[in-house]
């Protein structure tokens, strides 16, 4: 059948010979005929066909999977036949071990090509580029080598800034108006799973007070500083670009979420998601590909990381487009972080200002605080760079190179290194010339769970991973790398850890829970009116689901009513004040507090256009927090994760 072989004649002659081999077996077969006399040199083809396999430096155990994958070549498109041929080549012949008979479990041996195929095209380099550095770091993890050998540690340079102050206020209005040439970028592959939620984390609540998720937050967020940007450059046109990183756990359930909604006000044009595969994972040192423990005709499959993204908007062509549109900025963040947006304009303008290619936002740390340091390495070769170390290395990485300390606090009370809070600001100009060096690939690691002390097996199978702020690695010592801190209470207060976790955190440090995320965002508006002139009584101690927090008023706003600092300094005039029980929910644009005293809860709802005039005094029973106990399944999740529900008892609204 020589029209047969010239389909798939796109392979060495050991693929044609096996396919061959094995349709003229099948062939045969199919028609019951019995030719006894051709069976020894069906015996020494395939002999042939192993001794082929084997001067291509296969690994040995192609002899018993061999002939498994052989029975089944006739099942195969030619594409995946060279799909066979790779894995064959690197050492993967395993995976065909367990392969059944044709006619049994077909389907499924076509399903593990497709996950192949997806597996291959999705990495950078294809699987051949993914084995080889798999196990080139497993190599390097066993002999115990340090990635920061013959580097020096040096604190880099960056701006540090105090919210409201002159400089502050400046570098928010710069960052207003470059708003209009950014993107913006969310990496949301994650689910709530290690919050005790089950849903997706951006549909989680910020804050229960309103409802916002954080989802929604964000976007409302991007529409004011669109808004409030075009209007000061005097036009209405300019959408900023909106993209969501999803996974396969997060994809379909985050386009629910948007279309469920509305995309929360935002054109839906506006939107691009971008989904991350998985990596496969690495069943031992020689980075044999694991099977799935559940199924054989799987591969083991975890997430690679946030670090994706990178490769993921090159492959798009989003940034082309993005820079032909004139757009200069591309700003990445992570998912449940309820402060962040009160820091970028400001981080935005320092980026402009400094003409920053990477701007790392940063809050102050304490030393061997749990948070990652940015820091600049210098090697002995001249090489440096500005990235992000983690603070289990940055100690004895300073105390390696002639700081016998390590990392401690100096005359600020704080470590000289600030804390990563992962949110990058990139020049779109150097961005694009970079990644069409790297096609967006970042500096990955591996982090095998050995057995013993051997390190000759792992307790479970591993895979390659890299971080988003990993960036900087590849960029040249001329790149202009630095950071923006700010103080925490305005910039970072992630949700990350369940009610069980969070309650174990020594006091004093943050929980990082729902419970601590939600009252960071009253905290941080507290604070804010206060310095702006609103007299805000101070905070009160409770304790829910086991975690001591301070209770700050329920104030809560809508992001085109105070994107900034002087935006909301100028809405408020005369002698206000806010009891600690009160609640303010402030739901418009034009909305000005004047001479109030509010004590219990006042919701403000204005149209877009109206102006509104907040004054007096409002008196009221008000909002109340109830404790729940987070192990109380008859509470939503989303609430017995904060252990305490919101009784609504009385309030004034003024529409």
């Amino acid at each position: 059948r020589p029209e047969k072989l010239q389909i798939h004649n796109t392979s060495p002659s050991v693929s044609l010979l096996s396919i061959y081999l094995c349709e003229f077996t099948y062939f045969f077969n199919s028609l019951s005929l019995s030719f006894i006399s051709i069976a020894p040199n069906m015996a020494s083809s395939l002999d042939s066909a192993a001794l082929t396999l084997s001067n291509l430096s296969i690994n040995g155990d192609f002899a018993s999977s061999l002939p498994n994958l052989q029975k089944n070549l006739h099942l195969l498109s030619p594409q995946q036949v060279e799909l066979a041929k790779i894995l064959l080549e690197l050492g993967q012949s395993h995976l065909f071990e367990h392969w059944a008979e044709p006619g049994v479990d077909d389907n499924e041996k076509k399903a593990f090509f497709d996950q192949v195929a997806r597996l291959n095209s999705s990495y950078p380099g294809g699987l051949a580029s993914y084995i080889k550095t798999a196990r080139g770091l497993l190599a390097d993890s066993k002999e115990g080598k340090n990635p920061f050998d013959g580097f020096t540690p040096s604190v880099p340079t960056g701006e540090v800034l105090t919210f409201g102050d002159d400089s502050f206020v400046s570098f928010e209005d710069r960052g207003v108006r470059e708003a209009r040439k950014a993107a913006f970028v969310l990496v949301a592959g994650g689910l709530g799973e290690r919050l005790g939620y089950n849903g997706i984390k951006v549909a989680l609540p910020a804050e229960t007070t309103t409802g916002t998720c954080f989802l929604q937050s964000y976007i409302e967020y991007v529409l004011a500083l669109q808004e409030a940007s075009n209007r000061l450059a005097g036009e209405s046109e300019t959408e900023i670009p909106f993209v969501i990183m999803t996974s396969d756990d997060t994809h379909t359930r985050t386009v629910e979420l948007l279309e469920s909604n509305s995309y929360f006000g935002m054109k839906p044009s506006q939107v691009k998601l971008l989904k991350q595969e998985k990596v496969a994972c690495l069943d031992d040192n020689e980075a044999r590909l694991a099977v799935d423990p559940h199924n054989k005709y799987r591969i083991q499959t975890k997430p690679h990381g946030h670090g994706d993204v990178h490769a993921l908007l090159y492959s798009s062509g989003l940034l082309k487009n993005w820079h032909n549109a004139g757009l200069r900025w591309v700003l990445f963040f992570q998912d449940t972080n309820g402060l962040l947006f009160k820091a970028i304009p400001a981080s935005l303008g320092v980026s402009a200002t400094r003409e920053y290619h990477v701007n790392s936002l940063a809050v102050p740390r304490k030393a061997k605080e749990a948070i990652g340091g940015i820091t600049r390495l210098t090697h002995t070769d001249g090489r440096s760079m500005v990235i992000n170390v983690e603070y289990n290395q940055l100690d004895p990485l300073l105390r390696a190179t002639g700081f016998p300390d390590g990392d401690v606090n100096n005359e600020t009370g704080y470590s000289p290194f600030p804390g990563n809070i992962n949110q990058l600001i990139l020049e779109l100009g150097s961005y694009i010339e970079e990644l069409s060096k790297t096609q967006g690939a970042i500096k990955e690691f591996v982090n095998p769970k050995y057995k013993d002390a051997t390190k000759t097996s792992f307790k479970s199978s591993t895979r390659l991973e890299c971080m988003m702020q990993d960036y900087p690695k590849t960029l040249p010592p001329s790149a202009r790398v630095g950071f923006t801190v700010m103080d925490t209470w305005v910039a970072y207060a992630p949700v990350k850890n369940n009610p069980e976790d969070a309650a174990k955190v020594p006091k004093g440090n943050p929980y990082h829970s729902a419970t601590s995320g939600e009252m960071a965002i009253y905290r941080a508006n507290s604070l804010v009116l206060r310095k702006a002139g609103v007299k805000v009584a101070d905070p009160v101690e409770q304790v829910f689901n086991g975690q001591e927090v301070e209770v700050w008023p329920r104030i809560t706003w809508k992001p085109k009513w105070g994107l900034t600092f002087s935006e909301i300094k100028s809405k408020i005039n005369g002698n206000c004040s806010i009891s600690q029980r009160s609640t303010l929910v402030i739901k418009g644009k034009n909305v000005y507090l004047k001479d109030l005293s509010l004590d219990g809860t006042l919701i403000v709802n204005a149209d877009e256009d109206a102006e509104v005039k907040v004054e007096g005094s409002v008196h009221n029973k008000g909002w109340t927090l109830e404790p729940v106990d987070y192990k109380d399944t008859s509470v939503p999740e989303e609430i017995r994760i904060r252990g305490f529900r919101i009784n609504k008892i009385e309030q004034e609204e003024r529409n």
